[in-house]
């Protein structure tokens, strides 16, 4: 079923960087209740809808496109939910913004079985595609040492070189040089063993606790947020959200697409310029979208994380398969999961070293073509510094056609890469991001 020997893997392995990919991401089942609390919205309420749509996504993704890519509720969109929509639409309830999630949900569904988004993949121009592979790879990096304050906030320069004594730092600097030796001896699954490894140390210093247990029944305290698709829109209409289901469309589109771009290339999956099975695996954030609106959670995204599986071996839907069913277990070990995830210097020694894989790519970028490479440039280095993969995305693709127009090259631009330079300035200039 997942062709494994096709794709020069086994079972092990592929085992192996589905607990690789869990472990770098199981972070968004304690965070992102976290910041969705801050709208009201019950916390075990949101860790349970947070669960349940990252199953479903990512048991799609496994089961029907075979791609080891997990899905969960992306960051940034959460923030944009809580801070952005609730807090400033005229103080609207988290109800109605749910209402929006699950609109813009439908038409993601509705996207996803045209074809326009796998032409999207298609269209966009190979040295944007390196662009965005690199500057993801950038970005994690930057949230691995970010998280453990290895590097920390200044007030003049923004950012600054952290305390190298804090016992985050000094546990992150460990388990970074244990998994790079391991990688160095060619152990297989070295990037899961060495957040094992990093874990026993943080157990043994006191830096990993576990106050509250290890095993709590998960509830639904709000039943469906979302029960009536017609209320959903009535909603919607109500309260004019129609610029806030935009937003969710189209951050989430070029967010997913970009994060699937990017595994996908990394793992070797594409073919030339076309990804195979690409409608079934779009279909998997839209779907689980549309479902974590009516639980509760905000929407969706690949999940760039899932790169730390692919450099630990994954390449076929069992990775994604094993990552699902782990979240399904981890829905019972509330307490313990969170003791876990709630030290980042475990699982960012993973992240700086995925980050370093992925920037291999500015290697194909053609830099001796400055309508090529500048906008690439834009891309890699918008995505750590404005925290947004859907930004470095919009600034590459608004500056590629208009570099290509100025040098008498406008033919050589896909009439859609038009059609987004557009909406992204659109979206970029008038829009809440």
């Amino acid at each position: 079923m997942f062709n494994l020997a096709k794709h020069n893997t086994n079972l092990k392995t592929e085992i192996i960087a589905g607990f690789t990919t869990f472990l770098t991401m199981v972070y968004i089942i304690v965070v992102n209740p976290v910041v969705l609390s801050d709208a009201g919205v019950p916390f075990a309420q949101v860790f349970t809808a947070t669960i349940i749509a990252t199953v479903i996504g990512t048991l799609w993704m496994a089961l029907c496109a075979n791609y080891p890519i997990a899905i969960a509720p992306g960051m940034g969109l959460n923030a944009y939910f809580a801070y952005s929509v609730v807090g400033s639409h005229g103080n609207i309830s988290y109800e109605v913004a749910f209402s929006a999630v699950f609109v813009a949900g439908i038409f993601f569904i509705i996207l996803s079985l045209t074809p326009l988004r796998s032409k999207l993949i298609e269209a966009i121009p190979e040295n944007l595609k390196h662009g965005i592979t690199a500057g993801i790879g950038l970005f994690i990096a930057f949230i691995g040492m970010r998280l453990t304050h290895i590097i920390q906030a200044h007030p003049q320069n923004l950012v600054a070189l952290g305390n190298l004594h804090s016992p985050s730092v000094v546990l992150t600097l460990i388990g970074l040089a244990v998994t790079l030796v391991l990688m160095s001896l060619g152990v297989n699954g070295a990037l899961f063993f060495g957040m094992v490894i990093t874990g026993v140390i943080a157990y043994f210093t006191g830096q990993l606790k576990f106050n509250k247990g290890f095993v709590s029944v998960p509830s639904l305290p709000e039943g469906l947020v979302v029960a009536n698709p017609l209320t959903a829109i009535g909603d919607v209409i109500h309260y004019g959200l129609y610029a806030v289901v935009f937003s969710f469309l189209l951050v989430t589109i070029f967010d997913t697409t970009g994060t699937m771009i990017g595994v996908a290339q990394q793992a070797g999956l594409m073919k030339g310029k076309t990804m195979p099975r690409v409608r079934e695996a779009l279909l998997a954030d839209s779907i689980a979208t549309t479902i974590g609106a009516m639980f509760g959670t905000s929407p969706t995204s690949a999940y760039i994380e899932s790169s730390s599986g692919v450099a630990a071996g994954g390449r076929t839907g069992v990775t994604a398969l094993t990552v699902a069913i782990l979240f399904m277990l981890s829905a019972f070990f509330g307490p313990l999961v969170g003791a876990v995830s709630g030290i980042s210097a475990i699982t960012a020694p993973a992240l700086i070293i995925v980050g370093s894989l992925m920037m291999g790519n500015i290697a194909r970028i053609q830099w001796d073509q400055l309508d090529e490479a500048f906008p690439a440039f834009l891309i890699i280095l918008s995505m750590p510094l404005t925290s947004s993969i859907a930004t470095g995305i919009a600034l590459g693709f608004i500056s590629y056609p208009l570099l290509k127009i100025t040098r008498g090259k406008w033919r050589e631009v896909h009439p859609l890469v038009y059609i987004f330079a557009v909406l992204f300035f659109y979206q970029l200039a008038f829009l809440p991001h």
